[in-house]
């Protein structure tokens, strides 16, 4: 009986108090010698023990990559809805390092006298019963309905859900007599019993028992992974038990506890620094290989098997093995799966961290920072090769959504969706240096510009961007960039020396303008089209200390300001740059223009002259003018979880010289109530620099991006394509949420669109990449 679970070791320390960090280290020595969890026995009644949920929160927080766990829980001290927000708290602390394995009691006497129930046998298993349900809806924040849980051992009257746990946290269950078992296959992710109590024959009849309860309850008995505390003694001869003699003993005996009995996890108990290391060195390795060779050999039986079965012979030939599939999720999981997907296909590369609807991390990542989302499945590359693997997963799925996502600002909304696959790069945030004379920099695509700012302030550099230090790098670096520095500095497009990109047929590709030069092109303007950009080669610009200004001005004669304004922004110097942010008046005040200017000088008065001109056109509500720098002003943003909700719309587009039409169609736009959020970016200036044909970013005589956000979709549209559309010389369509031809067209001059469209034909001829401002 082999149940396709991965091979996994674990160490069982005693939590001794005395030395206080003695556990510790033999928990840190544990990591260091390549094992996967390390657990710790739970009796609170102990004095000479450490508190073991103290103690595994000080071990995470000392530790990396190992998981840790009670073996096991004692859950009639521990209240499971304060244990539930425990582990889930702990969870996140550690990164998805937290496991729970839970017992039903057994020390009664000294449980009474720390104020536990006393409790029958019978009446444990009914109180653990209903311990999981109350831990796991604790961990459901995604439920909506109102939590009760009317037990007669635990109770939750309305408690209030959350938080979600980093992964899905796995309940294991120590157990032995049949009605544990049964409540395993019933509710468990886990059997973990000790092999000094089983007698001959116990892991057989414990599983049956667990198969058969699972199998009625609905489930799969491959979702609960068995685990199995072993202890011993190494010696140089074979002694009287299977654990006591040469390393090659152990792992003669333990291959059958993984063939025969499913055993996919074993725990080492053992407080012996030497016997720790000499598994770790000796037996986990020979296990792994001797399970390989076993499993290997089973296939090769089956195929022969199948092959003698077509012509009427060894039909049932089959094998006590099957290759090793991973974890499998619980069937409440599986049950909230999308229709279309193939699940089980999800490349190995990705599936620890791909993230289902019904997973614990899902609301972390279904959503962006404006909308919210359901997708299918969240694959998580963290290496170009792992993007190669998720579009070769998405190419395999032409009628599924397909959204790719760097930072999830965007306000198109295109890195989520509704059942679809969504290419999650944010773990893809690597940053170096790469020629310091040259001021080269590397960027990943997942990185976000606050973190680009703080890795390059301590040379004295920057490199413009947008306004909002939470976007990420990819979405931004192959659409444009219109940032604080970009009349002085140009587009964030113009910095890109050369990016990395993974194609539509999986194939890995550096562009720059020697290699791959019509890629490199089309990637700085429409390289959502091409391909999925993993990392960025930047030339960033040497940037002190710099002026940074905020101004509220009485906007009443709105057209009168935003011409003025206008007329401000374009006939200063390089060095300062401007936004500008109105919205419709409240009733009975004035419309308010919020005003933000950046004056890239260290010198207060050069500051003070490039802004004084504007405060001499309207009255002045509101004033912060301040000497910082670029990363201070970009580092905004909250580092939280997307929680985006409903469907915001967006419309954009470019125009030249602010003329006296347009703020009469702008003022009378704002004074619809069409939108609340009314923004006026420059983007003039170096961008003029750089000829219209360089990059796929064509629109360079623009001097002002200006977009337009609305909740009413129809109404804010039809203002717009009354008032604003006629203005407009081209589009951007970072800022803008339509995708029809009509709106492609106006971001993509005719030979610009013509030339983007034949290598969109060479490079994505099935246009995989479609769910964006599509070319094709």
């Amino acid at each position: 009986m082999h149940y396709g679970h991965d091979l996994r070791f674990g160490t069982f320390i005693t939590p001794r108090n005395d030395p206080p960090q003695a556990a510790v280290r033999l928990a840190e020595l544990s990591e260091a010698s390549g094992y996967d969890l390390v657990t710790f026995q739970d009796h609170p009644y102990q004095p000479a023990f450490h508190d073991t949920q103290t103690l595994l929160t000080w071990v995470a927080a000392r530790t990396e990559r190992i998981h840790v766990a009670a073996n096991v829980a004692n859950v009639p001290l521990r209240p499971p809805a304060v244990l539930a927000r425990a582990a889930a708290s702990l969870d996140l602390l550690s990164g998805g390092r937290f496991d729970l394995a839970l017992g039903a009691g057994g020390f009664w006497d000294p449980i009474a006298a720390m104020g536990g129930p006393h409790l029958t046998p019978g009446q444990a298993v009914d109180a653990l019963s209903e311990a999981i349900d109350v831990i796991r809806g604790t961990w459901d924040a995604e439920e909506r309905t109102r939590f009760v849980v009317d037990g007669t051992y635990h109770r939750v009257d309305g408690a209030k859900r959350g938080p979600a746990p980093a992964h899905n946290i796995p309940i294991w269950i120590g157990a032995l007599k049949p009605r544990m078992l049964r409540l395993i296959g019933r509710k468990g992710d886990g059997w973990l019993p000790s092999y000094g109590y089983l007698q001959s024959g116990d892991l057989a009849r414990g599983n049956a028992a667990i198969d058969e309860a699972a199998i009625a309850a609905g489930r799969d008995p491959r979702e609960i992974r068995r685990l199995l505390n072993i202890g011993g003694r190494f010696s140089g001869a074979r002694g009287r038990g299977p654990f006591d003699g040469p390393a090659e003993q152990w792992v003669e005996h333990m291959l059958g506890l993984v063939l025969d009995d499913g055993i996919g996890t074993f725990i080492l108990a053992s407080d012996d620094p030497s016997t720790i290391v000499h598994f770790a060195e000796e037996v986990a390795p020979a296990l792994r290989e001797a399970v390989a060779d076993e499993l290997r050999s089973d296939a090769s039986a089956t195929d022969a098997a199948g092959a003698v079965g077509a012509d009427g012979r060894g039909a049932d030939a089959a094998p006590r093995a099957t290759a090793t599939a991973g974890e499998m999720r619980s069937s409440a999981v599986r049950a909230k799966r999308r229709d279309g997907i193939d699940y089980e296909g999800v490349p190995a590369s990705l599936a620890a961290k791909a993230v289902e609807p019904g997973d614990a991390g899902y609301s972390r990542v279904k959503s962006t920072y404006m909308r919210g989302g359901t997708p299918g499945i969240v694959l998580q590359p963290t290496t170009p090769a792992e993007v190669a693997d998720a579009v070769a997963f998405a190419r395999r799925h032409p009628a599924v959504p397909l959204g790719v996502r760097s930072g999830g600002h965007g306000i198109s909304g295109r890195s989520t969706n509704d059942g679809g696959i969504v290419i999650d790069l944010s773990g893809m945030r690597d940053l170096r240096v790469l020629d310091a004379e040259r001021r080269l920099v590397r960027v990943e695509a997942g990185a976000r510009w606050m973190d680009v700012a703080a890795f390059l302030a301590p040379h004295g550099w920057a490199l413009s961007s947008g306004d909002y230090g939470g976007v990420g790098v990819g979405g931004l670096a192959t659409a444009g960039g219109i940032g604080w520095l970009v009349r002085e500095h140009g587009l964030t497009i113009d910095h890109v020396r050369a990016v990395e990109l993974v194609l539509a047929d999986g194939s890995i590709v550096r562009a720059d303008a020697a290699q791959h030069p019509d890629l490199f092109w089309a990637a700085r303007g429409a390289g959502a089209n091409v391909g999925i950009a993993t990392a960025f080669e930047f030339e960033v610009d040497e940037v002190g200390e710099i002026g940074f200004a905020q101004l509220a001005f009485d906007a009443s004669d709105a057209a009168g300001f935003l011409q003025a304004w206008g007329d401000w922004v374009v006939d200063a110097p390089r060095d300062l740059t401007s936004f500008l942010l109105m919205g419709a008046p409240r009733p009975g005040q004035p419309m308010i223009a919020q005003v933000m200017a950046v004056v890239d000088s260290a010198d207060p008065d050069t500051i003070l002259a490039r802004l004084q001109p504007l405060a001499e056109v309207a009255p002045l509500v509101g004033q912060e003018v301040r000497l910082t720098t670029y990363e201070a002003v970009i580092s905004n943003a909250a580092d939280t979880t997307h929680a985006g909700q409903g469907e915001p719309m967006a419309r954009s587009g470019l125009v030249g010289r602010i003329t006296p039409e347009f703020a009469r169609d702008a003022a009378r736009f704002l004074e619809s109530g069409a939108t609340p959020f009314f923004q006026i970016r420059a983007a003039g200036g170096a961008v003029h620099d750089v000829p219209a044909d360089a990059t796929a970013y064509a629109h360079r005589d623009a001097e002002f991006s200006v977009s337009a956000i609305g909740s009413a979709r129809h109404a804010t549209n039809e203002r717009w394509n009354e008032l604003m559309a006629p203005h407009m010389a081209g589009a951007y369509l970072s800022f803008e949420t339509e995708v029809g031809p009509e709106h492609v067209a106006a971001a993509y001059p005719p030979a610009t669109l013509e030339r983007l469209r034949e290598i969109k034909r060479r490079v994505d001829p099935d246009n995989l990449f479609r769910d964006n401002a599509n070319i094709a």
